[in-house]
């Protein structure tokens, strides 16, 4: 399966995209879209979305306000379970969210268990940020360890998830 998507001057293409053959039958969405909802939920991610609509694509996109510091709820979870390919817009506040965070951990979960594709997309960011937690990413790090402890489970399961992600082939919004 190969999706291009086209979203206003902009076009990424997801190419060579196979369908996972994991034990599990059936996927109840095509796509589970992670994004921090400041920065591009009524931009990209809402444009992104319609595009996947258009073409006949399910996806899922939470579209309630979530509030720093909640825990992930379990409809996010089954959310996230249920999709074949996750699409992570990881933005300039993505890191800022720690339910950003632990979504982002159980996609990669679903990733190593379930077969799930992941696509990130470095929406305004560095994909080296990411992975080494610079630039605003690491502005958000030093709050969180603020928060949680230098030191915390937490704070190290989301650096590595960030570290993995951003080792992926994904789409980039450089100079577009």
């Amino acid at each position: 399966m190969a999706i291009t998507v086209h979203v206003g001057e902009a076009s990424s293409s997801i190419s060579s995209i196979q369908p996972p053959t994991p034990p599990r039958k059936s996927w109840k969405h095509h796509v589970f879209m992670s994004f921090r909802g400041e920065d591009t939920r009524t931009g990209f991610t809402s444009h992104l979305y319609a595009a996947l609509k258009r073409k006949g694509i399910t996806t899922y996109k939470d579209d309630n306000n979530l509030c720093t510091g909640d825990s992930i709820s379990d409809e996010l979870l089954k959310a996230i379970e249920e999709s074949m390919l996750s699409v992570i817009v990881l933005s300039p506040n993505y890191a800022s969210s720690s339910w950003c965070l632990d979504e982002l951990c159980k996609i990669l979960e679903c990733k190593n268990k379930l077969g799930q594709h992941i696509v990130p997309v470095f929406y305004s960011v560095d994909p080296s940020d990411v992975r080494h937690q610079k630039g605003t990413f690491g502005e958000a790090f030093k709050k969180h360890e603020s928060r949680f402890g230098e030191e915390s489970d937490k704070v190290t399961r989301w650096r590595e998830a960030l570290t993995q992600v951003a080792g992926y082939s994904g789409c980039s919004s450089k100079n577009q």
